[in-house]
């Protein structure tokens, strides 16, 4: 059995690394482009350092799956597994903003066990065990309940002209923190049309499910993890009330871009 207490303090002092280092109060950072428009910095870097060797200690029999590592095949052969983003939203991170998080997830056969993002900048701690709920600084919380799709609150910066029927809200960069958005009732759906990461999404949803939400991929279909190829195309969170239309508003654009990529 894991010990929960020493995960959430090992999470936490994460991100008070990360918070060490944000711009955001002042602290001059070292980043670049991994890939064009793709930044990276030395408090992702020092993060993941710092994860993968107390995470490892914690429960050496899982496996490693982060952004910042070069993925090792043999993680599937475990079916313990850590997954890492050791900052989410680092656009936002680099420019002194305040959207991002260290996300955590320990996955079981596939599927979430834990889930905990700390977002210090914003003074939230997020956490979900499987079967046990979700909390946002330990207290608990429930998602979204909204049942007619037009008017549904979704985190962007701009509403696409098809959706125009939806209303646009706050949109921090990390989607972990989007996702969160949608599992205490600040939002109704998060949508993304992209291949995306394991490490980007799996506490994320595991709080979401917890806390009452629907999660899938962008077609409707159940998310899983620890897989040879850790991506997924979309990932759709929302109150079960309007799970299904979203799927079907989705689904032409899905498609098209599933295909064109």
């Amino acid at each position: 059995m894991i010990d929960k207490g020493r995960l959430l303090e090992i999470v936490r002092e994460a991100g008070r690394i990360a918070h060490a280092r944000w711009p955001g109060d002042g602290h001059a950072l070292e980043s670049w482009d991994k890939t064009p428009g793709n930044p990276v910095s030395v408090a992702d870097l020092e993060v993941d350092r710092f994860l993968r060797r107390e995470l490892g200690l914690l429960l050496p029999s899982a496996g490693w799956l982060s952004e910042e590592t070069v993925d090792d095949k043999a993680r599937t052969g475990s079916d313990l597994l850590w997954l890492v983003d050791p900052i989410d939203g680092t656009r936002d991170f680099v420019r002194g903003r305040a959207g991002w998080a260290v996300s955590v997830a320990l996955v079981s056969s596939g599927r979430p066990l834990i889930g905990i993002l700390a977002a210090p900048a914003r003074s939230e701690e997020w956490c979900a065990v499987a079967g046990q709920g979700a909390t946002l600084n330990d207290a608990p919380i429930a998602a979204s309940t909204r049942r007619e799709f037009a008017g549904a609150r979704v985190p962007v910066d701009q509403l696409p002209d098809p959706d125009t029927d939806l209303v646009a809200v706050e949109k921090p960069n990390s989607i972990a923190l989007r996702i969160a958005m949608v599992a205490d009732n600040r939002a109704d759906l998060v949508a993304t049309l992209r291949w995306g990461f394991e490490w980007d999404i799996a506490a994320a949803a595991l709080i979401a499910r917890e806390a009452g939400g629907e999660v899938s991929d962008a077609f409707g279909e159940p998310l899983a993890y620890n897989k040879h190829d850790p991506r997924d195309f979309g990932v759709l969170v929302s109150s079960p009330g309007i799970h299904k239309a979203a799927v079907a508003r989705l689904a032409e654009r899905a498609a098209q871009l599933k295909h064109n990529k």
